[in-house]
Formats: C-alpha cells, structure tokens, sequence
C-alpha cells in the first residue's frame, strides 16, 4: 500500500519547523555580538548618573559583596570578567564594578 503523501502538509511542516528555529539562530549571534560590545567609562553620561565605578572596593556607598557580579541586573555568565547591563545600553560593566542600582541575585 502506497502512503498518500501531500505535498501542501510537507510545505506547511517544514515551515513551521523553520519559524520555530529562526529564534534559536538569534541567539548564537546575540551572544557574539555582546562580546564585542565596549566597556562602560567613568566618563559615560549614564555611569556618573547612577555612581559607577570601575572596582566596587572603591566606591565608598558600596556594601560587602556588593559589585555588578553579584547584581540581578548583571548580564554577563557567572564567573564572567564583564558582561551587559540594562542600564547602560550597548555597553557591558565589568563583574567587579558598582554603581547605586546594585540589587541582590535572589
């Protein structure tokens, strides 16, 4: 017995299938693309308005422990020397900075 094939449902499950691994493709370039993004400066417009600094040891308001590493906002892989910020878009912070938005992993 020969199995009816349509040729209509073939097209429409490869397609789906094709939708469904468009996303996933993003998501190797994003993660290329945020490791050639620049390094927030003191000098950046946003980094003075919320008391960035470079070393979290430095930074007089800063409590144990409390450095964009350990920061909810942190963006970059754990164990990472930088990594992205909401707050400073287009531009990554180093793990060991700080700044007065810093909140705790929970």
């Amino acid at each position: 017995m020969n199995p009816v094939t349509d040729p209509f449902r073939r097209q429409l499950l490869g397609s789906a299938i094709a939708i469904c691994l468009i996303p996933m493709a993003g998501i190797r370039s994003s993660t290329a693309f945020a490791a050639d993004l620049p390094l927030v400066t003191a000098d950046d417009a946003t980094a003075k308005a919320v008391g960035y600094v470079d070393d979290a040891s430095l930074a007089a308001k800063a409590k144990p422990g409390s450095r964009c590493g350990s920061c909810m906002l942190y963006q970059g892989a754990a164990g990472s020397s930088q990594g992205g910020c909401p707050l400073f878009s287009g531009k990554q912070v180093r793990a060991t900075a700080w700044c007065t938005s810093w909140t705790a992993k929970s």
